[in-house]
């Protein structure tokens, strides 16, 4: 394959060679039940256990408080619905907002079913929820919020801690999705002030197929998988150890490296940004003004089509997202492009670029060459 750059890394990342190599004897002459009593199993459950106290440091967290789950989208499943169900008897009114994952958006579709009501807060241009919106929210029934931490379209960072201070008054449980800002944000729940959050490993160079879920010490969460009891009670099933193990070693290595990584990172994607708007007419920073994860970069090129210039950028050897989605024949603006409320002129050709701690200040000038080039040969062709 010719030379590729790749600026999707908020989609996945590739696993750190650190990562692999600890997960290696746990595939093979390491590979077995925690839960089993001989020697084999208590030398699995040492590692497992290792592995949750590693994640517990590098949260600010007891070890309790960790559970292991298969992904990111379980994570925020069994924190909705494991929150809902346990406190129906005290209400049925959840906030979140209209920019959420679609694992929250669709979970909380699943609760409406179960007759809970939720409210989706607005957000303005910039893609961030007001406070003062989110405290005239509250209801003497409300008895969850869901507000994720860095949105994976746009980057936009909310203010989190203030909102669960805020909720936090009225006796409201907290629920924030974490999992774009593992390894450029600070993530100690503590300091956040949250109850539970998500995160998952092939975000930050782990393996894909295992995330955890930070419950905090007495809050009350629901089962959704019975059987044994794996997990403190929390999540049934023989742990994935392999998966743990390597998601405990890349969220050590996320850590140790954040603050030097967002620095070096955020250089490089305002190079970016402000090549692509300097040389390109009519071009939107989706986000712009707002807290943004380092490495988020969403554009919007006015009366462009999403998807041929993600092809033509893909023919080019640059790999990255389109912010809309084919939905029953026709171009859709995705859901957080639509909840910004800006003009429908910016609604289609949103590419994102999310760079990653590999890219290098050679890619970036190689994407600031091909941009302008195929944008103006579109549309001088007028194929757009």
């Amino acid at each position: 394959m010719p030379d590729r750059t790749y600026l999707d890394f908020a989609a996945t990342t590739p696993m750190r060679p650190e990562v692999l190599e600890a997960m290696l004897p746990y595939f093979t002459q390491a590979g077995f039940n925690p839960s089993s009593l001989h020697a084999e199993g208590r030398r699995a459950r040492a590692a497992l256990d290792d592995a949750r106290d590693g994640v517990a440091r590098a949260l600010g967290v007891a070890r309790r408080e960790i559970t292991f789950v298969g992904s990111g989208s379980e994570a925020d499943t069994q924190a909705l619905l494991g929150a809902a169900r346990a406190a129906r008897a005290r209400g049925r009114h959840i906030i979140s907002t209209a920019i959420e994952h679609h694992a929250v958006l669709h979970t909380l579709d699943a609760l409406r079913d179960e007759g809970f009501e939720v409210t989706l807060l607005p957000v303005d241009e910039r893609g961030l929820v007001a406070p003062a919106a989110f405290a005239a929210a509250l209801r003497p029934d409300t008895i969850l919020a869901s507000v994720m931490l860095a949105n994976n379209e746009i980057g936009v960072v909310q203010p989190v801690a203030e909102l669960a201070a805020i909720a936090r008054e009225r006796g409201v449980l907290v629920h924030t999705d974490a999992v774009q800002a593992a390894g450029w944000l600070p993530l100690r729940p503590t300091e956040l002030g949250v109850d539970l959050l998500s995160l998952s490993a092939h975000k930050f160079y782990g393996p894909k197929g295992v995330g955890v879920l930070y419950v905090r010490a007495g809050t009350p969460l629901a089962s959704l998988v019975h059987g044994g009891g794996q997990e403190f009670g929390r999540r049934a099933g023989t742990e994935n150890v392999a998966g743990i193990v390597g998601l405990a070693r890349a969220l050590e290595l996320a850590v140790e490296g954040q603050l030097e990584r967002a620095r070096r990172v955020g250089e490089l994607r305002d190079r970016l940004e402000a090549g692509i708007l300097g040389a390109v007419a009519d071009v939107r920073v989706n986000g712009g003004g707002a807290p943004r994860l380092p490495n988020s970069c969403n554009l919007a090129f006015a009366g462009m089509d999403s998807e041929t210039l993600l092809m033509r950028l893909d023919l080019e050897g640059i790999a990255v997202s389109a912010g809309s989605a084919c939905t029953a024949g026709a171009l859709e603006p995705s859901h957080v492009i639509a909840a910004l409320g800006i003009e429908p002129r910016w609604h289609q050709g949103v590419i994102r670029f999310s760079l990653g701690e590999s890219t290098t200040t050679e890619e970036i000038d190689r994407v600031l060459a091909v941009v302008p080039r195929i944008t103006a040969e579109l549309r001088t062709k007028g194929e757009l």
